[in-house]
């Protein structure tokens, strides 16, 4: 070994032991950093809000123009009715968002990468859920400025809409945790994809969210007064409507609270043991 090889070892030596290790990012930085690359993978593939966008509004004048008037006698007074149901039957499909990125992620093995970095371990979690509910402001912004513009008068103002759509984002959030418990079972997006969709496809039209539940069977409308879905529903129109009873509102919340207090800790448990 020549001098110029010694010198250089001593060099690598003294850099090795006497620097300190980089400080572990703290939980907010961490869980913005993962909201960062979530943003970034929106920047990069924009055609993701297509259906943020453009199917809200698709939705929208199907419905009222093609069945407002068989089901309330007028396209207008079908819009009042059908606006909030829309909107929830929109945000609730874009949930599984989420769940479907952690999915590929396990299946490229970035997800065993993350695990080894010293970090929060629900901030990748934590940070996608936040650029989702992104995904639903923009969602509901979109569908409520273009309602406006077809002639929806919410008659509890610019606050009734906005207790809405706060109320709709909390749901939401809820329920995409259990999207990211599947996410971490199944085997392939596409699987959880399809499951998502057979869920809240029957949930949604099996609500209040299109027609009024009195008019059904006797034996659907017991079903869809419980259903979940007609609860945010009925909650998200009576407070656009401004007609919205502190119960609606409760019991929306205390749904929320269950969602969460069942999937997220059961998603954390398979994210720490997942192999």
């Amino acid at each position: 070994m020549n001098k110029r090889d010694v010198i250089d070892n001593q060099q690598l030596h003294a850099a090795l032991t006497t620097n300190k290790r980089p400080t572990p990012p703290n939980p907010l930085n961490a869980v913005f950093t993962f909201a960062w690359r979530a943003l970034l993978k929106v920047k990069h593939q924009p055609e993701q809000l297509l259906d943020v966008a453009a199917l809200p509004i698709l939705f929208l004048l199907m419905f009222t123009y093609l069945f407002g008037g068989a089901i309330a006698g007028s396209t207008k007074e079908y819009l009042q009715f059908i606006l909030p149901g829309i909107l929830v039957q929109t945000v609730t499909q874009i949930t599984m968002y989420t769940g479907m990125e952690l999915n590929k992620d396990i299946q490229k093995g970035f997800f065993d990468r993350q695990r080894t970095l010293p970090i929060w371990l629900p901030s990748s979690l934590i940070g996608a859920l936040l650029v989702d509910s992104l995904r639903y402001i923009i969602a509901s912004t979109v569908m409520v400025s273009f309602a406006l513009i077809l002639g929806f008068r919410p008659q509890g103002g610019i606050i009734g809409v906005g207790l809405a759509v706060a109320l709709l984002i909390i749901f939401c959030f809820s329920l995409s945790w259990i999207w990211n418990t599947l996410a971490l079972i199944m085997r392939s997006e596409q699987t959880l994809m399809m499951t998502s969709m057979m869920v809240i496809f029957p949930l949604t039209f099996l609500s209040s969210a299109f027609v009024d539940p009195s008019t059904m069977p006797r034996f659907l409308e017991g079903f869809v007064k419980i259903n979940p879905i007609s609860l945010l529903v009925d909650a998200v129109r009576g407070l656009m409507h401004g007609i919205a009873s502190g119960q609606d509102v409760l019991w929306v919340l205390l749904s929320s609270a269950i969602l969460i207090v069942i999937f997220a800790p059961l998603t954390m448990y398979l994210y720490r043991n997942k192999k």
